[in-house]
């Protein structure tokens, strides 16, 4: 599994130290929330955060754009440092344009969908991803609830990606904590996207590890 810690739950203001303690507590990528206030009801931040966070880091970021759309910007996140670049289905017409665009850059593409978008809408899309990034909370807002009715999409998705053999990872964020990663992780989640469990609670690296050995289950 890997830990993917989502920096918008850092301390902005000295995020050059947070991703060094970061490294040091054994987090795989960093997580960058884009957010532009149109497709969610929340701004964060844009290319030029990404391109100080770069660097700062060799460790692969994965850059979610939460924003409207999206082939309007991505060659300019991939620009700025982007090595995975995340896109949601329901915020664009180009899917298949954008997915080709990002791997044309030699970049690991992801689409992500919202707790309530039905898998069907990535389906047709499934084959040329790296990553699927399914919501388990409504974007937009850290801090909430996992939502555990999206742990079926995740089932479903293994299995529709296990029966064609596909080299596709499914990704999660919202809400993940050690009291649920383990269902989270046995539903076939592989990448775990974390906050407020990480950069709330004290040690990071305790935090980290507790998410990645946990032995919690319902």
């Amino acid at each position: 599994m890997l830990i993917a810690p989502s920096i918008l739950s850092g301390d902005l203001l000295k995020i050059g130290k947070e991703i060094k303690k970061l490294e040091s507590a054994g987090a795989d990528w960093i997580h960058l929330d884009v957010m532009d206030g149109q497709f969610v009801r929340n701004i964060s931040f844009g290319i030029p955060v990404v391109k100080s966070v770069r660097q700062c880091t060799d460790l692969p970021l994965d850059v979610h754009l939460m924003i409207k759309d999206p082939e309007n910007y991505i060659e300019e996140f991939i620009k700025a440092g982007a090595d995975i670049v995340t896109f949601h289905v329901e915020s664009t017409e180009c899917v298949e344009k954008n997915i080709k665009e990002i791997k044309k850059a030699d970049k690991k593409a992801g689409i992500a969908l919202k707790p309530n978008t039905n898998i069907e809408e990535i389906l047709p899309f499934l084959r040329y991803v790296d990553i699927v990034l399914v919501m388990t909370v409504e974007p937009g807002f850290s801090g909430q609830r996992f939502l555990s009715y999206t742990l079926s999409k995740v089932v479903e998705l293994k299995k529709i990606i296990d029966e064609k053999h596909l080299p596709v990872k499914i990704e999660v964020d919202g809400g993940i904590n050690p009291q649920n990663v383990n269902i989270v992780k046995g539903a076939g989640a592989e990448i775990f996207v974390a906050g407020n469990s990480i950069f709330f609670l004290g040690n990071y690296k305790e935090n980290i590890d507790a998410l990645r050995n946990t032995n919690w289950s319902f």
